[in-house]
């Protein structure tokens, strides 16, 4: 079996690669530029390019490229597994549907909605590698990321209310006011996973984290999840929110990770994205 996401899992294409996984690049548009995740561009230069006042927006992976993959496995009895980004938060999933209806392999093409992206995503994808080196069938894989999809849960805290107005995410009524206030937002994924909607709004970044413990409590996790802490360019507060997570889920394993170019477009510099997995 073959295993392909893209860069909105965090990994680089030689990341995907030790693992047997194939990274698609997402693309990143900054004026009249098209950059590729990972590959003509990395996070830091993309923050450097963001705090520079450069506007920039994000793609799904270029059609060519996914219909590729699924071409490569005509004459061979070879399956592939596809996970993309949530539907709703990218084109990517249907983009990929259609095209695995005009392919004669169709049968043996697995197109997964992962209902997320970021850390659920990097791990789904690390989990159908490692069972597919384990000999385990496709049926038991697709069950298993199944579960992981209905089990994942995202919650995201951007540093400038901005980058959530340029993106169509909350009113620009209310992002001027956020702003004006210094108020940090604190947004989650709908329950039919298809958008990020507005949670609550706080003072200080304890208090918003506080409120995604109380989420993630509500929830149930136990050592079986993963917990992962992403960022766009600051590290320091990422492993302070991490230390902060760890306090309430000691023995949760815990992740921190940089933000992939594409994902920084929609929360900025500054951002911090907590989400949690069904490992």
């Amino acid at each position: 079996m073959r295993i392909v996401t893209n860069t909105a899992a965090l990994m680089t294409p030689a990341e995907g690669k030790k693992l047997g996984i194939g990274i698609l690049p997402v693309s990143v548009t900054v004026g009249s530029r098209s950059l590729r995740d990972y590959i003509d561009i990395d996070s830091d230069s993309f923050v450097r390019l963001l705090k520079g006042d450069e506007k920039a927006t994000s793609s799904q992976p270029a059609a060519g490229e996914v219909m590729e993959q699924m071409e490569a496995l005509e004459g061979t009895d070879e399956e592939l597994l596809m996970l993309t980004v949530a539907d709703g938060l990218s084109g990517e999933y249907m983009t990929a549907m259609g095209l695995r209806g005009t392919m004669e392999a169709k049968d043996r093409i697995h197109v997964i909605n992962s209902g997320s992206l970021g850390g659920p995503l990097r791990q789904m994808a690390r989990k159908a590698a490692a069972m597919r080196d384990e000999g385990k069938t496709t049926k038991e894989i697709l069950a298993q990321l199944n579960e992981m999809v209905r089990t994942s849960v995202s919650f995201v805290i951007p540093a400038d209310f901005d980058y959530l107005r340029k993106s169509g995410r909350i009113h620009q009524l209310t992002s001027k006011i956020g702003g004006a206030l210094n108020l940090l937002p604190v947004l989650t994924q709908t329950e039919d996973r298809k958008r990020i909607s507005l949670m609550r709004v706080r003072r200080t970044w304890k208090a918003a984290v506080g409120t995604i413990i109380s989420r993630l409590q509500e929830k149930g996790l136990d050592e079986n999840f993963l917990i992962t802490v992403a960022y766009a360019d600051k590290r320091d507060l990422a492993e302070q929110v991490c230390l902060q997570i760890a306090e309430a889920f000691p023995g949760i394993e815990k992740e921190v990770c940089q933000l992939s170019p594409s994902l920084i477009t929609h929360g900025g510099p500054g951002c911090i994205v907590v989400q949690a997995v069904k490992k």
